[in-house]
């Protein structure tokens, strides 16, 4: 009865406190932090990133034979539309995700998509002598789904460096001034990375990743009639995470003649 009531002590004060921390020395016994289970989260990104845009050249609309583009693409008679930029912008979005462990290592499956805005554009794009113009290209929204491979490290396991690749998913809009042009297409590519995740308190995890993004070039409109313009995105992403994991309490492992505590 004494043993119970001295494991009451401690256990019911952190409850009502909301907080069903672990205490050191169930942590000294081997207890660790468990990451298996499905969580749901907020993830914000800042991005970079580049565009391309290329096409065969037109014959008898501009510049002058043998001229080159901003790319350095020849056409007979000089690119209509070709041109390379830089991007930048921002994602917000929300993730679901699955962890499975073995020991300490960690096995999971993650979704997400994101809103925002990259975008990125030059002024010099066919840039003959004669003819040199605006075009651009942006993305407003992007998703992946991805694997996860992780090692639980630090003091009990809440510290999860991790490797992460899969299919990425997106918008891509492109325009030309030329005439002007314009088109949009659903893509469909490929993204690797890699993160850190901390378990920061019970359930509650906090997440920073690198994404590369590429989504690939496909044709999205003429530039004039009868030549495609090839349009190709590529991005990276910065991205911060906050995740609720869900789950049941889990018993720790403990010595043999002490009080069990669980972590909410």
């Amino acid at each position: 009865m004494k043993r119970i009531l001295a494991a009451s002590s401690f256990v019911l004060p952190a409850m009502i406190g909301g907080q069903g921390l672990v205490p050191d020395a169930a942590l000294a016994q081997g207890a660790r932090t468990d990451w298996s289970g499905p969580s749901i989260g907020v993830v914000g990104a800042g991005a970079t990133g580049s565009s391309t845009q290329t096409d065969r050249g037109t014959t008898g609309v501009i510049g002058t034979p043998g001229a080159t583009g901003a790319t350095g693409a020849t056409g007979p008679t000089g690119p209509a539309g070709d041109g390379f930029y830089n991007m930048r912008g921002w994602l917000v979005g929300g993730e679901f995700a699955y962890n499975w462990q073995y020991g300490d290592w960690v096995l999971g499956i993650v979704g997400d998509y994101s809103g925002g805005s990259i975008r990125g554009s030059s002024n010099l794009c066919g840039a003959t002598t004669l003819t040199p113009h605006a075009c651009g290209t942006s993305l407003n929204s992007l998703g992946t789904v991805r694997e996860v491979l992780g090692y639980a490290v630090g003091p009990g396991g809440n510290w999860l460096p991790y490797i992460t690749g899969g299919v990425a998913f997106g918008n891509v809009n492109a325009w030309d001034a030329l005439t002007p042009a314009s088109g949009s297409a659903s893509r469909i590519g490929w993204t690797a990375g890699a993160g850190l995740a901390v378990m920061v308190a019970p359930r509650w995890i906090v997440k920073f990743e690198y994404l590369h993004v590429d989504l690939g070039s496909a044709n999205l409109f003429d530039v004039v009639p009868g030549v495609p313009e090839t349009v190709s995105f590529r991005s990276d992403l910065f991205r911060l995470g906050v995740s609720f994991q869900f789950g049941q309490p889990v018993i720790q492992p403990v010595a043999a003649g002490q009080p069990i505590y669980r972590k909410y």
